[in-house]
Order: structure tokens, then C-alpha cells, then sequence
């Protein structure tokens, strides 16, 4: 029966570690949805730059992570090889053997922190200095995003103040009091929000572009170059969210855990769907046309809408969810060029406004869960990647400046940063 019971087991550890390593895989793949999403978004004497800073970004984010971030993020407990003894058989010290392979939880980590830096780089595009970009990467990936990751994730106190784990009295259980405590399943807050807040601290120092605004405060169009290679950004960031939320069931090998994930991928799906239907039918309302950016912007709303809360609701409240959140999304790029903060792809609505949103209604699925404290842990997140980023940003400013010159800008970053062109038979000088 032992001998039963230990095959088992292991036979546990193997699916959910496979689980985990297919999970990352997909989430990765979301870098080349983003790079996708963000070369047909842009102009095409602009798109080299936009895909060389998306590879970067992933190559510096895997880097920094595991040279500090995961530490950092999880309290040095779960340092990685030549940094810790993580050993073959994932017993990490004297802790209970773990459910699955430590090296594939690093490795789903990793890919979501390459994730928040994607966020980033499609708002500052077509006028930022791609080396200022990298080495603002550098700093995210290692310290600014650990660090917030630990209060939530990682369950550290916030510079030892207070916990976001236990932040409104609950009710008295056993003679003790609960708590309720800020809670973000996959990330709309942790990740999406955290690096949308980076992008508009680098947006508001970088100014807008050349063109986009009039001095009378009209809003000029500036549209992509590939509306195609966008919108299959868009699919590719929709197949690799099943890994993002679905992953963050962290197990598969149980019924409980199967149907867990079976509805995390059910809802996921649903939301996308909503938000979609709901920024298309708004974006017909108000500009009398179906608009495909807004369209695809609101799938992604929708998507991060659901991303802090997917294992609760029902499959039609994940539509509504999603729907709400394209409709937010809309409404949000409008007012983002009324107060001039100009984002070439509309990453700080679809992630930072929604992903607002998307925490903040959790508890309309969630009983264990609190308005009061899902504000407070979002504020939290806000306020410290902001503020840390405006001071990356702003020191970088005034020692190698983070704008290309306006020649630079009119003839494209792709030759002044890349030397090169991505259609070199099409591009118009």
C-alpha cells in the first residue's frame, strides 16, 4: 500500500510539474503576441525598434529574475541553482517535499515578469531611446516588480508596515480574529496594473508624439502600419492567457484541481468574448464604424478584467465581466487623449484601468474577499511601481536622455536605433 501511495505521489509531482512547464510555455508565448500586437500597431519606420525591444525585454527580464528577482520576490527562500541548493528531487532545505519541480515554479514566474515589462514597451513607443528602454528593464525586472510581487505573492510585509495578506478585520474564528486580505488570483493588479503604472510614469516624463496632438487640442490619428499582424497579436495573447490564469491554478493532478482549471480556462475564454462584443458594439455607437483596434483592445480588456478573479464566477458573470471591461477600455483611450498622455497601443487602459477594474470586482464573485482591502492592495501596487519607476525614469532622462531627437522621430527609430528597416522595399522616408 506504501508502495501504491508513493507512486502516486510522484505520479502527482510529474503531471504538475508538466502542467506548470506547458503553463509557462504559453504564457512566453504572450511575448510574441505583445510584439505582434504592438510592430502592427505602430508605424513601419518604427517597427524594427518595437520588436527588438520586445526579444530584449524577455532575454533581460529571464536574466535579472534569476539573478535576483525570484529572491527578492519570495524572500530568498526559493533562490535558484548556483544561488541556492535547490536539489533534483525539489525538496528545497528541510521544507515538505513540493508538489511539483522548483525549477518550473521559477520558470512560470519568469515569464510573468517578462510579461509586465511587455506592458511598457508598446506606450513609450516610436520616441523613446531604446538603450534607456533596456536599462529601465533591467531595474523593473530586478527590483521594482520583486518587490511588490513579495507583498502579494510572496507574503512579505510592505517595508514592514503592513500586510497585505491580512488587511480588514473579518470575524473571530477559534477564538481568533480573520482577516481579509488583497486578493489577485493571476494578476490584474500584481502584473498588469504594476506595468501599466511603470508605462505612464516613463509616458508623462517622455511626452507625446510629434503629430498627435494640435495646438488646439485636437487629437491627430496616428494609425498602424499592420492591422493583420495586430490582430494576430491579439489571438496569440488570447491562446497564451489559458496558461497565464490557468497556470495559476498551480496544480492539475487531483478532480478538484482538473476542474479548478477547467474553470479558470472556461471563464478566461468568456471574458475575452465579452470584451470584445462590448468595446465593438460601443465603438459602433459612438464613432459609427466598427473599429478593429478597439476591438482587439477590448478582448484584451477582457482578459484582464477576469485575470484577478477567473476561479469564482459563472461562465456568463465572466462575459459580463469581460463585456464591462471593453466598454471601460473604450472610454478609457478616449480620455487618455483628452488629457494628452499619448499610448500608441492603449496599454494603460486595457492594463492599468481595467486591470484596476478587474481587482476591484472580485468581490461581486468572491465572498472571502473585500472592497476595502482589494482598494488598499491595489493603491499599494500603484503607488510604489509608479513612484519607482518616475525616479528610473527621471534619472535616466537627465543622464542619457530617453528621446530620440525630433529628426530621429520624423525619420523613424528603426534606423536611428536599429539601423535598419523592417519593410525595406515599403517604407516611405
Amino acid at each position: 500500500m506504501e508502495q501504491v501511495m508513493n507512486d502516486v505521489s510522484q505520479l502527482q509531482y510529474a503531471v504538475d510539474t508538466f502542467y506548470f512547464l506547458v503553463c509557462g510555455a504559453l504564457v512566453m508565448w504572450m511575448a510574441a503576441g505583445f510584439a505582434m500586437l504592438e510592430a502592427g500597431l505602430v508605424r513601419s519606420k518604427n517597427t524594427t525598434e518595437i520588436l527588438t525591444k520586445n526579444v530584449a525585454l524577455f532575454a533581460i527580464s529571464c536574466t535579472m529574475y534569476m539573478v535576483c528577482g525570484y529572491a527578492i520576490m519570495y524572500n530568498g527562500a526559493a533562490e535558484l541553482f548556483m544561488l541556492s541548493g535547490i536539489e533534483a528531487n525539489g525538496v528545497t532545505g528541510a521544507e515538505d517535499p513540493a508538489t511539483y519541480a522548483p525549477s518550473a515554479d521559477f520558470f512560470f514566474q519568469v515569464v510573468f515578469v517578462a510579461t509586465a515589462m511587455s506592458i511598457v514597451s508598446g506606450a513609450v513607443a516610436e520616441r523613446m531611446k531604446l538603450w534607456s528602454f533596456l536599462a529601465f528593464a533591467v531595474v523593473m525586472t530586478a527590483v521594482i516588480y520583486p518587490l511588490e510581487g513579495s507583498w502579494t505573492w510572496g507574503g512579505a510585509d510592505v517595508f514592514g508596515l503592513f500586510n497585505l495578506g491580512s488587511l480588514i478585520e473579518n470575524e473571530v474564528v477559534d477564538g481568533e480574529m480573520t482577516y481579509y486580505g488583497f486578493t489577485d488570483f493571476a494578476g490584474s493588479g500584481i502584473v498588469h496594473m504594476a506595468g501599466a503604472a511603470a508605462a505612464l510614469a516613463g509616458v508623462l516624463l517622455l511626452g507625446a508624439r510629434k503629430g498627435k496632438y494640435g495646438p488646439n487640442g485636437e487629437v491627430n490619428a496616428i494609425p498602424g502600419a499592420n492591422l493583420p499582424l495586430a490582430t494576430l497579436g491579439t489571438f496569440i495573447l488570447w491562446l497564451g492567457w489559458f496558461g497565464f490564469n490557468g497556470g495559476s491554478v498551480l496544480a492539475l493532478a487531483s478532480v478538484e484541481s482538473a476542474n479548478a482549471v477547467a474553470v479558470v480556462f472556461m471563464n478566461t475564454n468568456a471574458a475575452a468574448a465579452g470584451g470584445l462584443i462590448g468595446a465593438l458594439l460601443l465603438a459602433r455607437i459612438m464613432f459609427k464604424k466598427a473599429d478593429l483596434t478597439m476591438a482587439l483592445n477590448g478582448a484584451l480588456a477582457g482578459l484582464v478584467a477576469i485575470t484577478a478573479g477567473p476561479d469564482t464566477p459563472t461562465a456568463l458573470s465572466a462575459t459580463v465581466i469581460g463585456f464591462v471591461g471593453g466598454l471601460i477600455v473604450v472610454l478609457s483611450i478616449i480620455a487618455m487623449d483628452k488629457i494628452k498622455i499619448d499610448d500608441p497601443v492603449g496599454a494603460i487602459s486595457v492594463h492599468g484601468v481595467v486591470g484596476l477594474f478587474g481587482v476591484m470586482v472580485v468581490p461581486f464573485t468572491n465572498d472571502g474577499t473585500h472592497f476595502a482591502a482589494q482598494f488598499l492592495g491595489a493603491l499599494t501596487i500603484f503607488i510604489w511601481v509608479f513612484v519607482a519607476s518616475l525616479v528610473v525614469w527621471a534619472i535616466l532622462k537627465a543622464v542619457v536622455g530617453i528621446r530620440v531627437t525630433e529628426e530621429e522621430e520624423y525619420e523613424g527609430v528603426d534606423l536611428a536605433e536599429c539601423g535598419m528597416d523592417a519593410y525595406p522595399e515599403f517604407t516611405q522616408k
